[in-house]
């Protein structure tokens, strides 16, 4: 997108994180490294169980002498309740803050010249972004002046542009039976170096062996035909044999195609591999080919 662009993140899930412990605390419970966040650039990362499976998908910035985490709005309690769990003896205090700011997401080059905002360069997407944080009496005007050099991307056209992009987004792709590696967010989220955090084991050797069940993958209706979240994903050559499943769909009009984005299993996630989307009613198939993400 050449044109500068922004969004409207309001509705997101916003945590302030706080006390003397906070650094250890949360760098204990996600996957990437905090010592890269700072007041100037947000970080991206992911919380997990035990087992390695995802308790949510965030993004962390420094706020003077806390961190502010943010999420998709339907993770805000279940988060929030996931993280108190594990302080124990810690002094940490984590707020719920969402209506607290308001949020909004430019994507440029520059940072966007604006006064009284706390801006903060962060990719959500796969273009140089930047977080706009400010007080929420502030959300109107600040909406007019975004407007009058970017133009407006609803949640429509956002959510093309994130299946084009191949990019996870949780209650699609990501829920609470998805491992990072397997929805392509280890290059963003994981950082293999730092020190222990809650799932580290299972995420260390899913690394050393290489090996995944499933993995995201994108997905191209050969013959136009529409396809849709849900749908079961079947191996022509093997009788029917559950091959994945759609977790996104769209047509890209980019593209000129109908796209999806899902889970395909081992065997049948390389690239240029026809699969047949099955039609809900059972009736009928759609022809798929496997492609590699991003679609852009």
């Amino acid at each position: 997108m050449r044109d500068p662009a922004f969004f409207d993140l309001c509705a997101r899930a916003k945590f302030r994180v706080t006390g003397t412990d906070r650094f250890r605390f949360l760098n204990g419970q996600i996957t990437n490294d905090l010592r890269k966040a700072s007041e100037a650039v947000a970080l991206e990362a992911c919380v997990l169980n035990a087992k390695g499976k995802l308790n949510g998908h965030i993004f962390i910035a420094a706020l003077g002498e806390s961190f502010l985490v943010d999420a998709e709005p339907e993770l805000g309690e279940p988060l929030r309740t996931r993280l108190e769990r594990y302080v124990i003896a810690d002094d940490v205090q984590i707020k719920d803050v969402t209506d607290g700011f308001s949020l909004f997401h430019v994507l440029a080059q520059e940072p966007p010249m604006l006064e009284g905002s706390r801006i903060v360069s962060v990719h959500r997407f796969a273009t140089p972004g930047w977080d706009i944080w400010s007080a929420p009496e502030r959300y109107h005007a600040l909406r007019d002046q975004l407007s009058l050099t970017s133009v407006f991307i609803d949640s429509t056209v956002a959510e093309v542009m994130r299946i084009e992009q191949g990019l996870a987004r949780w209650g699609r792709e990501l829920t609470e039976d998805i491992i990072p590696i397997e929805s392509d967010l280890e290059r963003r989220t994981i950082d293999y170096e730092k020190g222990c955090y809650i799932g580290q084991e299972v995420i260390s050797r899913m690394k050393m062996s290489g090996q995944t069940n499933k993995r995201l993958c994108g997905l191209i209706s050969l013959d136009n035909t529409p396809l849709q979240q849900g749908m079961k994903l079947a191996a022509p050559s093997t009788a029917g044999k559950e091959a994945g499943w759609i977790t996104s769909a769209t047509r890209s009009q980019r593209l000129g195609k109908q796209i999806a984005l899902g889970y395909v299993k081992r065997g049948f996630n390389n690239p240029g591999t026809t699969l047949n989307a099955l039609l809900r009613d059972r009736t009928g198939t759609i022809p798929v080919e496997v492609v590699s993400l991003p679609f852009l």
